[in-house]
C-alpha cells in the first residue's frame, strides 16, 4: 500500500533529523551568477508618508500600462527589501543554512565582495570573480516581474575562471563535491562553453564516485531553440561523470518538452509526472523534476512520483522560491532519501522560506517536514 503524504514527511523527516551530524562534512560547489535583488511593490494608492496600498496582481499593472499607450504614466516603486540574488546564491545559502560545507564561485564583486552577499560569505567560502548583476522584482499576489540588468554576466567565463580561480582548484573542489550545482544558462551566455570545458578538462581528471550535478536553465524563452536543443545536448553529456539532475518549473518544463518534440496539453500542470519522465529519456539522464506552485514532481530510471507542497497563498517572500526547492531536493537526493521524500524536502524548504522569508537550518526543516501544511487554496 502506497505511504501517506503524512507518512511520507515523517519519514523524511526522521531521514534529515539523524543525517543533521553529517551535513558539515559533505561539500557542496555551487555557481555561476549572482544579482543584487530589489523586493519591489508598486503603489496603487498613497494615503500619507507611511501608509500606501499595493497593487495586488501582474494583471492590474497590466491594464494600467496598456490604457497609458499614447500618453504616459507614472509608477512608484516602493522598495522593501535588498537581499542577495541570482539562483545560484539563493541556492548556495539554502544548502549552507542547512548545514552543507558549501563553496560558491560566480559574480559577487570583484574585487571587493559586495556587502548584500556578507550572510552568504559567513555561511560558505565564496570565491567571486566578477561584479554583480543586479534585479528589481516586483512582486504581487500572483508572481511576479523580474526586470535586470545583465551587462556583468558576461564576465562569466571559462577564462575568467581559469584565471581566478585556477584549473587545479577547480579540479580539487568539483572532485571533492558531492553536489555541483550550475544554474541560470539562460542568462549566462558562456555556460554552454563551461560546460563543455568541464566536461573535457575537469571532470576527467576526478573520480567517478557517487556525485550529483544539478542543472537549472532560468526561464530559456528569450534564447532560441537552436541554443537550447545545442544546450541540452551538451547536458547529457555530463551523464558519463555524474549523476544529473534538471531542475524546471512549469513554464520551463514546457518550453523544454517543446524543444525536444514532446507534446504536452495546454493544462500541462496535471500531466507534470508524465512530462519529467518523457524529458529525462530524451536526455538520458539520471532525474528530471519539475515544480510548479503547488507540488512537484520527478522521474529517474527506476520510478516517477509526484507531491503536494504546503502552498500558501499569501506569502511573505516569493522570489528564490524555486532556489529553495532545488536545494531541498538535492539535499534530499544526495543524502539517499527516496524520490517522494526527496520532494518532500524540496516542497519543504521552499514552503518554510515562503512562510518565513529565511533559510531553514537542518533542525528547522526537519520539524517543518514532519508537520508539512497541506496546501492552501
Amino acid at each position: 500500500m502506497p505511504l501517506t503524504r503524512q507518512q511520507i514527511c515523517q519519514s523524511a523527516a526522521r531521514k534529515l533529523s539523524t543525517a543533521i551530524p553529517a551535513l558539515g562534512s559533505m561539500n557542496a560547489m555551487i555557481g555561476l551568477d549572482g544579482f543584487v535583488d530589489e523586493i519591489i511593490a508598486v503603489v496603487a494608492k498613497r494615503f500619507d508618508k507611511d501608509r500606501y496600498e499595493a497593487m495586488k496582481t501582474i494583471a492590474v499593472l497590466g491594464e494600467k500600462i496598456l490604457a497609458a499607450a499614447g500618453q504616459s504614466s507614472n509608477y512608484e516603486l516602493l522598495v522593501k527589501q535588498t537581499k542577495l540574488g541570482g539562483n545560484g546564491p539563493i541556492m548556495a545559502n539554502a544548502l549552507a543554512a542547512a548545514g552543507l560545507a558549501v563553496t560558491y564561485v560566480g559574480n559577487l564583486g570583484y574585487p571587493v565582495i559586495h556587502p548584500v552577499f556578507a550572510e552568504l560569505a559567513n555561511r560558505a567560502k565564496v570565491i567571486s570573480i566578477a561584479e554583480p548583476g543586479h534585479t528589481d522584482a516586483l512582486e504581487f499576489e500572483d508572481g511576479k516581474l523580474m526586470f535586470g540588468k545583465h551587462q556583468t554576466l558576461g564576465d562569466i567565463s571559462w577564462d575568467n575562471l581559469l584565471q581566478r580561480v585556477g584549473k587545479d582548484a577547480l579540479i580539487k573542489m568539483v572532485g571533492g563535491a558531492k553536489l555541483i550545482g550550475f544554474v541560470n544558462w539562460t542568462m549566462l551566455s558562456n555556460m554552454s562553453d563551461i560546460w563543455s570545458k568541464l566536461q573535457t578538462e575537469i571532470l576527467p581528471h576526478c573520480a567517478r564516485g557517487d556525485r550529483t550535478f544539478f542543472i537549472d536553465l532560468a526561464d530559456p524563452e528569450k534564447r532560441t531553440v537552436t541554443d537550447i536543443s545545442d544546450a541540452l545536448i551538451i547536458l547529457g553529456r555530463f551523464q558519463p561523470f555524474v549523476n544529473v539532475i534538471l531542475g524546471l518549473n512549469l513554464k520551463e518544463s514546457d518550453q523544454i518538452a517543446s524543444a525536444l518534440g514532446i507534446t504536452v496539453p495546454a493544462d500541462s500542470e496535471p500531466m507534470i509526472e508524465q512530462t519529467a519522465k518523457s524529458i529525462r529519456q530524451k536526455l538520458g539522464i539520471s532525474c528530471v523534476v519539475i515544480h510548479p506552485r503547488k507540488g512537484a514532481a520527478a522521474a529517474t530510471a527506476e520510478e516517477t512520483a509526484r507531491f503536494s507542497g504546503p502552498f500558501v497563498e499569501k506569502p511573505k517572500i516569493s522570489t528564490g522560491a524555486g532556489d529553495h526547492f532545488n536545494a531541498g531536493f538535492c539535499l534530499g537526493r544526495i543524502l539517499g532519501l527516496s524520490l517522494e521524500e526527496s520532494l518532500c524536502t524540496g516542497v519543504g524548504t521552499s514552503g518554510y522560506y515562503v512562510r518565513s522569508a529565511q533559510s531553514p537550518s537542518g533542525k528547522q526543516l526537519a520539524e517543518f517536514v514532519a508537520e508539512l501544511p497541506p496546501p492552501q487554496g
